[in-house]
């Protein structure tokens, strides 16, 4: 994960956002901020940052410094959304249009025509503030909401109001995660999914259903275990009737990582389990690939051991019959492996 500050203006933006392109780095690598605001949790150094020369030397450029911007010509349309939106001062706002771009530099170039896009709906959303008069506090992430203590209950409680980022505007309610604080294994998905956000747990829905088979496959009582997820709403695109599932974007799981760092500082894992590839990226790095890195302990700052596997919902997408069983056999065999850790 790359953090990259930048000056809150349009042209700060666009700058480092054309050397992202240059270099091909996807919005899934980017945390922006704000120059002049600091991030305790810095992922890493920025792609833009070098050590300050000393009073008597020149700066050399860095090998960032000589990335061209790129040359690729957008929509008038866009430009004008980006410069609108850029007069907000929602931090999340450089996220959701760094990640159009990217998607317009890719090749999607009449997505602006299209209606029910979460990511342009909600710059649509932050554009319509500015241009009405109504912007307003920025939703700078959780960190503002969560209180001080080691109850999950009481986190629970205060999770239900959040607003620190735009996912609550659409979702039915909170998911928290849920479990004894005694846990000594905590699991952690990507997001609640239509079930959870109509029912306000976790994992209650068809791959919850898989998750507590499998669970009782490789000896772990769900009872024992905390389960929760990087993002606390359901994010998701309307079609008729349904919602369908959109993965959440750096920046709104980026908002949400407070909730999550305190349920595990509360709970103090033994293992922590990450179910998917989006949790898994969040919590170990971009460079983590779930088909080859699935399976194997690590170290990690919240537990003594992570281990990453698939998301039951995996086996649900599968595309044949042997797809399924062989994505829910690996998951068995590393729930095995975590059943094994924990048992005393």
């Amino acid at each position: 994960m790359r953090e990259i500050p930048i000056a809150p203006t349009f042209e700060g933006w666009r700058d480092a956002a054309r050397r992202l392109l240059a270099r091909g780095v996807s919005p899934a690598e980017v945390v922006w901020r704000d120059s002049g605001t600091s991030s305790a949790n810095a992922p890493e150094p920025s792609l833009f940052d070098s050590p300050a020369p000393r009073a008597s030397e020149p700066r050399v450029p860095s090998p960032e410094d000589r990335v061209p911007a790129t040359e690729l010509t957008v929509p008038r349309a866009f430009l004008e959304l980006a410069r609108t939106v850029a007069a907000h001062n929602d931090p999340a706002r450089w996220g959701l249009l760094y990640s159009v771009l990217f998607r317009i530099a890719s090749g999607n170039r009449d997505i602006l025509f299209k209606r029910g896009d979460p990511e342009l709906d909600s710059l649509r959303r932050l554009a319509a503030d500015v241009e009405e008069g109504r912007v307003v506090a920025p939703a700078s992430g959780a960190a503002a909401f969560v209180p001080a203590t080691g109850d999950l209950a009481e986190l629970a409680r205060a999770a239900a109001s959040c607003r620190g980022c735009d996912l609550y505007r659409l979702a039915t309610q909170t998911v928290f995660g849920k479990g004894p604080v005694s846990a000594r294994a905590v699991l952690v998905g990507e997001q609640p999914g239509d079930s959870e956000d109509l029912q306000g747990a976790p994992f209650v829905g068809p791959a919850g259903e898989v998750l507590d088979r499998a669970l009782v496959e490789a000896g772990l009582p769900r009872d024992e275990l905390y389960v929760t997820n990087v993002v606390k709403h359901f994010k998701f695109l309307e079609r008729g009737k349904r919602r369908i599932h959109q993965t959440p974007v750096a920046a709104e799981m980026t908002a949400c990582r407070p909730w999550l760092e305190a349920e595990l500082a509360a709970i103090r894992p033994q293992v922590l389990v990450c179910l998917g590839a989006t949790a898994s990226k969040a919590l170990i790095g971009p460079a983590f690939r779930i088909t080859r890195d699935r399976g194997k302990f690590l170290g990690s700052a919240w537990a003594p051991k992570l281990l990453a596997t698939y998301h039951p919902s995996a086996v649900l997408r599968a595309e044949n019959e042997a797809g399924k069983q062989s994505i829910y056999g690996a998951l068995v065999g590393d729930l095995k492996l975590v059943a094994a850790e924990i048992r005393p």
